[in-house]
Formats: structure tokens, C-alpha cells, sequence
């Protein structure tokens, strides 16, 4: 068992939610030319290419109990539904308002972390979340309901990923993060394939396969390496602070959105967006200051080493 560090934690949270956007952005890239199931197929396989050889060369543990097997498929099939729906949202939505949409997911966590984990739950912790998830309603564009039923995806998007982080808190103190990961990048690939399999007897655009050009198979291979350095930074920081801890944190994901949307796609948020992308910052800010000054009140209080 591997006892709270939260600032670690919330400093591999701060990692995710660097990495996380640019993977998104280049997926929107490819989204027009590439099928869905390719995209999410290759990004696991991907995956597990990189990490197998680093569980072998390190003599990481593979062995599970049958517990932590059945919450490692449980865990591999909500990634796989939250990446497609993401993915999906990102072909009819800007990569900010997808993202922000989303970001219902810590509130969710929030509440999931108190009353299925017994997590504790400070007014502290509760305060900022509101104020980050109250930006979040203001990042969102009032005319977004424009583009349809395709608008709720990033919210479904936020109930998987908020189920997917809690189970990746039951798994991540018990399994090494890195094998984690590759069984996680081996049982996806165990799933997918079957599926992508049919294209040849069905028409169903999704699950259909497309021979990438050069500069295709590159973007496909970043997806790849960024979304599992992102998930591998996610599952440590799962390992060292609670849900609830890093629940506000995740709101840093929306200005990074931006920043790349504005770099990838000329998508310039308006002002309310960007009184609302303050709003989440400052409630992130405000975490980290606040697990800083906890850490260094336990340092002081703690009785000295024998």
C-alpha cells in the first residue's frame, strides 16, 4: 500500500491535463480521414507496445487477483467508451467546448469519491469544485445545442471517466501503474479487434479500415505515445491522493484546451469563456496552495523518526 503524497499527486494530475488536449487535438486532426475505431485501436496498441517491454526489462508484476483482473476489464471498457465518445464530440465540436462540456466529470467524481469510496469531502474541497464547475458553465457557448444530440457526448464522456477514475483508485494501489497500463493496452486490443474484424462484412463507417498515408501514421502514433504517457501520469496520481483531492485540478484541462484549440484551429474563446477559464484556474491554484499548506502543517505536527 502506498500512503497520500497529494502534492505529488496533484503535480502528475497537472501532467494529464497537459498531455490529454494535445492528444484530443490531434485526433480532431485525423477524425475526417481516419475511422473511429482505427483511431481508438491504434492508441491502445500503441500502448501496450511502448509498456510491455518496459514491464519485461523491469520485472514488473503481471500476476492479478481475480479482483483486480475483473476491475482492469471493467476499467479497459470505460476507456475505450469515454476515448470514442470524445473522439466522436471532437469531429462537430471545437476542441475548448468539447473539453469544457466534459468537465462536468470532477463534480461527478466529486460526489462518487463521498458516497460509493467514503472519501472525505472538506467544504474546502467542495467550494472549489463549485467555483471551477461554475467557470465551466460559463466556458460552454449557449449555442452549442446547434450541432444536436452530438453536444451530450462530452457529458456522457464526463459520467464514463468520473466511473473510470474511481475504479482506477481501487486498482492503482495494488498494481504497479506501468503494467497497468499495458494489460490495459492488451485486453483493449483483445476487444476492439473482433469488432474491427466485421468491417469487412458490414458497412458501418466506424468500424470500417483505411490505409494511412506517411504523415497519417505519425499523427497516429503521437495519439498513441501522448495518451498513454497522459493515463500512465493519471493512474500515479490516482496512487498518491485521493479523488476528491484531485477532482478541481482536472479543471487545468480547459485553458490548455484553449491554448491548443488557438494554436491548432484559430478557436479563440469569447469573453465569457474566458472569464470562465479564469474561474477554473483560480479554483486549481487555489487547491494546490491549499494541499501545499496541509502537507507542511502534518510535516510540522508529525512526531519525530525513532
Amino acid at each position: 500500500m502506498t500512503p497520500d503524497r497529494p502534492i505529488l499527486g496533484i503535480a502528475l494530475m497537472l501532467g494529464f491535463c497537459i498531455l490529454a488536449p494535445l492528444g484530443d487535438a490531434l485526433a480532431k486532426m485525423l477524425g475526417a480521414t481516419i475511422p473511429l475505431g482505427q483511431l481508438i485501436l491504434v492508441r491502445f496498441a500503441v500502448q501496450a507496445l511502448l509498456l510491455i517491454p518496459l514491464v519485461v526489462i523491469y520485472a514488473l508484476p503481471w500476476r492479478l487477483s481475480v479482483r483486480a483482473w475483473r476491475l482492469a476489464v471493467i476499467r479497459t471498457v470505460l476507456h475505450i467508451l469515454g476515448i470514442g465518445c470524445m473522439f466522436t464530440s471532437l469531429r462537430f465540436l471545437p476542441l475548448a467546448d468539447a473539453i469544457a462540456i466534459a468537465f462536468v466529470m470532477p463534480f461527478f467524481m466529486l460526489l462518487l469519491g463521498h458516497f460509493v469510496l467514503g472519501e472525505e469531502v472538506g467544504i474546502h474541497r467542495i467550494g472549489a469544485c463549485a467555483v471551477g464547475f461554475i467557470g465551466t458553465l460559463l466556458v460552454i457557448q449557449p449555442n452549442f445545442l446547434a450541432v444536436g444530440w452530438i453536444a451530450l457526448l462530452p457529458v456522457a464522456v464526463a459520467i464514463i471517466f468520473a466511473l473510470f477514475m474511481l475504479t482506477t483508485r481501487q486498482i492503482a494501489r495494488e498494481v504497479d501503474p506501468i503494467a497497468l497500463q499495458a494489460i490495459s493496452g492488451i485486453i483493449a486490443m483483445l476487444i476492439l479487434t473482433p469488432f474491427l474484424a466485421l468491417s469487412i462484412w458490414t458497412d458501418f463507417t466506424p468500424l470500417t479500415l483505411v490505409q494511412p498515408n506517411a504523415w497519417e501514421l505519425k499523427m497516429l502514433f503521437a495519439i498513441g505515445v501522448l495518451g498513454t504517457l497522459a493515463h500512465l501520469m493519471m493512474t500515479w496520481s490516482l496512487r498518491f491522493a485521493p479523488s476528491a483531492t484531485l477532482a478541481p485540478m482536472q479543471y487545468l484541462e480547459i485553458p490548455m484546451a484553449t491554448i491548443v484549440g488557438f494554436w491548432l484551429f484559430s478557436e479563440l474563446p469569447d469573453r465569457l469563456a474566458a472569464c470562465g477559464i479564469a474561474l477554473t484556474v483560480a479554483a486549481g491554484i487555489y487547491v494546490v496552495l491549499r494541499e501545499q499548506a496541509t502537507a507542511r502543517r502534518l510535516a510540522q505536527t508529525a512526531p519525530p523518526a525513532v
